[in-house]
């Protein structure tokens, strides 16, 4: 293997959103998009000398909200939407090992067949093996999200910055593009401008954990040819909350 560079964080947690793994049809696992997705987690590790943790969402089959609208406890809804993210992170391993890249899944939930359970010291001692090492499961409790969820483990891990791939959608705006037409990308911003103006970009106590913690925030479009490699280049992509 030829010299990998020198990347500017040289652990990275990213994260992807269930509605990433779903492609155009908005629903369930696309295996080409996942696919695309691991090959550039692969290309990532070719290139630079980088250790990649993943924070997986589960929005693609199941959400939380949604079922707590419809009726249901949010609790159990919230639990359901945990084994979603976990069928995600099965999914991404196994398109990983396929392609040669070792890999983890570590659980927040207990499912001893088809993943680890978390532990921090042991999710770190994988990252510096060379693995990616999947998080799945959430907090492992309700009522957070899975961008809390990878805010905490960013910090647990002592990741460089948190990388947050999102599908269609290359960075965060003054409004939104779909019914805005002059909404302006903004390239820089303030973890304090995002709560202030309620920007979408993770959850109020996943930003603050964040700002807390002086953890960078890169929002790109996950589906962006060579998005990732640029971002470790250095180079400006996407937004930065900072």
């Amino acid at each position: 293997m030829a010299d990998r560079a020198t990347p500017q964080w040289p652990r990275i947690l990213l994260k992807l959103s269930g509605e990433a793994f779903a492609g155009e049809a908005g629903h369930g696992i696309d295996g080409e998009v996942v696919a695309r997705i691991a090959q550039a987690v692969i290309d990532l590790k070719d290139s630079f000398e980088v250790d990649v943790a993943v924070v997986v969402g589960g929005g693609n089959i199941w959400r939380g909200m949604t079922g707590a609208g419809a009726g249901m406890e949010r609790a159990q809804a919230d639990y359901m939407g945990m084994l979603a993210t976990v069928i995600n992170a099965l999914a991404l391993q196994e398109t990983l090992e396929r392609l040669g890249q070792p890999t983890r899944v570590q659980s927040a939930i207990h499912l001893s067949q088809v993943a680890e359970p978390y532990i921090r010291r042991r999710a770190i001692r994988h990252l510096e093996k060379g693995r990616v090492v999947i998080f799945a499961g959430g907090t492992g409790n309700p009522f957070f999200t899975t961008d809390t969820t990878a805010a905490l483990r960013a910090v647990e891990i002592d990741a460089g910055a948190i990388l947050m791939g999102k599908n269609g959608t290359d960075g965060v705006y003054s409004d939104d593009p779909r019914t805005n037409p002059d909404a302006e990308l903004l390239r820089e911003v303030s973890y304090i401008e995002v709560l202030n103006r309620g920007l979408k970009v993770m959850d109020s106590t996943a930003i603050t954990l964040c700002m807390d913690n002086k953890i960078p925030i890169v929002v790109f479009d996950i589906l962006g040819d060579g998005l990732i490699a640029r971002i470790l280049a250095g180079e400006s992509v996407g937004t930065t909350v900072s």
